[in-house]
């Protein structure tokens, strides 16, 4: 019996994912939890384990191809008889675009009554009574109270469907049936209506010749990119279907497309969220950022220092480091600023305990895991922790647990050599902490002149929660503890 496995939402709110790379190919004999394809989300590289052991029959999206979750993405023949629908062939017959396929353990795959037995299983139940019709006059779209609207979350089917207990009642057939109303031959399996029927919409007059599809075929199409004039419709009088939409968005697309001079580069995966989630923060969080420079001589003394004591052999211990101790030990002293603004609630969510995000850059995007419980790590557990949450994140491997929950971020500017900016808060924190380049630069000391390490601080708060005299008290906080490293051993 063919099995198809859905794309599975593996983060929280996840609604589409890229293909990547199969694992498998049609034929292959897998295994349950035998990872069979490589997916990217909006924040990472997940790796999909088998639900089913069987064979692969079909593989059926492509890679390099972008699938809602919900999606069937692969068939796995699990050895076991079939009956019923399940022994239709693959490809049905073409059913109404905006339809979905019967969910396994539905009531379309229970043994027919004694009522039914002489009536071929279809969506719900099984059927109408042999010799009765039941087509039921269309209603014009302008009286209709309202509409379902196409959605992979819908969970139930609009009340028009009849309950899989009794058998659809007969009505009257329209006289002249219109190519929406056409339905599939008796015994054909057909897919559960998530909208009700519309008729393709045509051309008009005025307004150019269109093809011919439904408003969810449309909707669809709208939302993959697809072109429906360039389409050959496969549904009655040349309709473009929803099925004519998926098997044109599997099409592998070029990554990149050149017109002229001009280059132009799809906006997907991480890019597509990190775009989403930076204008959503620069929109919403009114910022404020500060800077401050800082002698760091003595910070970068104590880095070699570290680097000696084999507690930190075999880990790479950076100014960095010592950058996120201070800023631990900040928050520790003001805890306000590292808060969530609740909107809904009219509330300042103050959070005592420290998820301390670092932004990554890496070959995907911008990503910015986060170091769950850094408040209450040593300083060798830190070195180690930002240590495996980089390397973790520009392999891509990170999962979206790794992405979700900071609480308060640091993004090293410095390592682009680069001595100040104005970051942009993490959406849901209160602040966001840059470090910038370390350099020589003349500096005055007990009254001389000499040349120090010098770095400059910024850090962008949200108004909201934290006003200037808070802000400038983390950033003055943090500054004091690079200045003179012994200071967070007092403040801890």
């Amino acid at each position: 019996m063919n099995k198809e496995f859905r794309l599975p939402d593996v983060g929280e709110g996840l609604t589409e994912a890229d293909i990547v790379t199969w694992r498998v190919k049609p034929g292959d004999v897998v295994t349950i939890n035998q990872v069979i394809v490589e997916i990217e989300t909006a924040k990472s590289l997940v790796e999909l384990p088998s639900p089913f052991a069987g064979t692969v029959s079909r593989l059926l999206v492509e890679e390099s191809t972008t699938v809602d979750v919900g999606t069937p993405i692969i068939e796995i023949d699990d050895g076991v008889g079939t009956a019923g629908p399940a022994d239709a062939p693959a490809g049905p017959a073409e059913a109404p675009a905006g339809l979905g396929t019967v969910p396994q353990g539905s009531t379309a795959e229970q043994p027919p009554t004694t009522e039914s037995a002489t009536r071929q299983p279809v969506l719900v139940g099984y059927g109408v009574r042999p010799g009765s019709t039941s087509r039921r006059p269309r209603r014009d779209p302008s009286t209709r109270p309202g509409s379902y609207p196409a959605s992979p979350s819908m969970t139930s089917a609009p009340p028009a469907l009849a309950p899989a207990s009794a058998p659809a009642p007969a009505r009257a057939v329209p006289p002249t049936p219109t190519p929406a109303q056409a339905t599939s031959a008796p015994g054909t399996p057909v897919k559960a209506p998530a909208t009700p029927a519309k008729a393709p919409e045509a051309a008009q007059p005025g307004r150019g010749a269109r093809a011919l599809a439904k408003p969810p075929v449309r909707r669809l199409a709208r939302d993959l990119g697809i072109d429906l004039a360039a389409l050959a419709g496969s549904g009655p009088q040349g309709t473009v279907t929803r099925d004519d939409v998926e098997r044109a968005a599997a099409r592998p697309a070029p990554a990149r497309s050149v017109v002229g001079d001009e280059e132009r580069v799809p906006v997907r995966g991480v890019r597509k969220a990190t775009a989403g989630a930076m204008v959503a923060s620069a929109f919403t969080a009114p910022h404020v950022t500060e800077f401050l420079q800082v002698d760091v001589t003595d910070t970068v003394a104590a880095v070699r220092r570290l680097r000696e004591l084999p507690e930190f052999t075999g880990v790479k211990v950076s100014p960095l480091l010592l950058v996120a101790r201070a800023l631990l030990t900040a928050v520790g002293r003001h805890p306000m600023v590292n808060s969530t603004w609740d909107e809904a609630a009219q509330e300042i969510v103050v959070k005592h305990y420290v998820n301390l995000g670092i932004a990554v850059a890496t070959d995907r995007g911008l990503l910015v895991p986060s170091l769950k419980g850094a408040h209450s790590m040593s300083l060798t557990e830190l070195a180690h922790g930002l240590d495996q949450l980089a390397a973790t994140a520009r392999s891509g491997k990170a999962t979206p647990a790794d992405l979700s929950g900071g609480t308060i971020t640091i993004t090293n500017v410095g390592v682009f050599g680069v001595d100040a900016g104005t970051p942009i808060l993490t959406p849901g924190e209160a602040a966001i902490l840059a470090f910038g380049a370390i350099r020589d630069m003349p500096w005055v000391v007990d009254g001389q002149l000499a040349v120090r390490k010098v770095t400059t601080l910024s850090l962008s708060f949200d108004h909201r929660i934290v006003d200037g005299e808070l802000g400038s008290a983390v950033l003055r906080d943090v500054g004091s503890m690079l200045e003179d490293p012994i200071r967070m051993l007092a403040w801890s």
